[in-house]
């Protein structure tokens, strides 16, 4: 081979040594041009500047000033996927009801993969908040990106562009999620009281039925749910049926009594999370658990140093070491312990949080049943033989009614 711009027969002695020469030289120029984009990128990430892939990012275009503008046409079909997931839908379920409406997919494809739908539900950018350097590129050559585990900075940026969702249905849907995730299993969620009313004889689920039946030549169906193990083999269950406008019915009552004591509910929940979220005392102890792990990890690199260079006696030199080990081991142990404690006490803060939220921008009084503010406040409803119902709140708070 002639390699015309470089004047190197392949055949040629030197032109191996040639080629190399010249490939190491392209080498090092494709890395300092990497290094120069990603300190680049890095230095806008650090100054808080969002840019979005357009082409294929949902409800937003670039704006005049360069910066994220709303598409309103495309922001309504993110509107829409939001209010469905809070009504009870999977992203499963609103990706088939997109393809029937023939809404195009970001990519502007006909078919909405489920994953697209789940991307668009915890996409923080649609709150208008960007976290910017989830992943980064670990080989120049390659183009190997990995997710940002702490390895290098990473940058929340609050307000950065217009929100498409308000923040309080944004965390309504992550806080959702996160529920239909525990329950440890997959759901068919069709509607807002799928997983969430439990049967009080046997734990299991209610499962919504259709009833139908005919009067005056008019055909009519009415939904009721029902324990989904009442009819297994031997063990079915005879808790009886409630139907879905009672549910309705008892949650306005529930919502109203409660409506009534508001502010000492409200109250509660803010000493309840001052109390049981504190994590002052758990962070220092975090630190001080890692600055042991540090001295011991230098204990360790020093003992293995001096055993590879000065005759050592191996029996003492290795109890020694175990010794470290050991104490390493179970320091690590307990950090994880403390750093799970710390996340549950995070995760308790933001329920209460958005709780409270809820409660001060919900109406005094409802007329009517509202499927969104049933999503936002409910954990779940347990219903007994006797016709009680306990409505448990997502901040602990358990009301109980009976139906008629």
């Amino acid at each position: 081979m002639y390699f015309e711009k470089e004047q190197i027969w392949s055949f040629d002695g030197k032109g191996e040594l040639l080629i190399t020469i010249m490939s190491s030289l392209a080498q090092e120029e494709a890395r300092s041009i990497s290094e120069n984009v990603t300190w680049g990128q890095r230095k806008r990430f650090a100054d808080g500047k969002v840019s979005l892939p357009y082409k294929q990012f949902l409800g937003y275009e670039k704006g005049e000033d360069g910066l994220p503008a709303i598409n309103e046409e495309q922001a309504e079909i993110v509107r829409l996927i939001y209010k469905m997931f809070i009504e009870g839908k999977t992203p499963s379920a609103i990706g088939k009801h997109l393809m029937a409406n023939n809404i195009p997919s970001p990519a502007g494809k006909k078919n909405w993969q489920t994953a697209v739908v789940r991307s668009i539900l915890t996409n923080e950018k649609y709150k208008g908040e960007a976290i910017l350097q989830k992943q980064f590129t670990t080989d120049f050559l390659t183009k190997t990106r990995k997710k940002n585990e702490g390895e290098i900075p990473q940058y929340h940026v609050e307000n950065s562009h217009p929100a498409i969702i308000s923040p309080d249905d944004f965390d309504t849907v992550q806080a959702e999620i996160e529920r239909r995730t525990a329950l440890g299993r997959p759901m068919t969620c069709s509607s807002p009281f799928s997983a969430r009313l439990v049967c009080g004889c046997c734990g299991g689920f209610f499962g919504r039925k259709t009833w139908g039946s005919y009067k005056s030549d008019k055909t009519y169906k009415r939904y009721i749910w029902r324990c989904n193990r009442k009819y297994e083999a031997k063990t079915g269950c005879d808790n009886s049926h409630i139907k879905e406008d009672e549910i309705k019915a008892k949650f306005i009552e529930v919502w109203n009594s409660l409506s009534e004591n508001r502010e000492a509910l409200l109250a509660d929940c803010q000493s309840a999370r001052k109390l049981l979220c504190d994590c002052t005392e758990l962070d220092a102890v975090v630190k001080e658990l890692q600055r042991e792990i540090e001295v011991v990890t230098e204990l360790i690199r020093k003992a293995i140093y001096e055993n590879a260079r000065t005759e050592q006696d191996q029996a003492e030199w290795n109890a020694r070491n175990n010794g470290y080990l050991e104490k390493q081991a179970t320091a690590h142990a307990r950090l994880a312990e403390l750093q799970e404690e710390i996340q549950r006490r995070q995760n308790t803060s933001n329920l209460l949080g958005r709780f409270i939220r809820n409660m001060k921008n919900s109406p005094l009084t409802l007329s009517g049943f509202d499927e969104k503010l049933w999503s936002m406040t409910i954990d779940s409803v347990t219903v007994h033989r006797d016709r009680r119902l306990v409505f448990c709140f997502r901040d602990g708070t358990e009301v109980e009614s009976r139906l008629d």
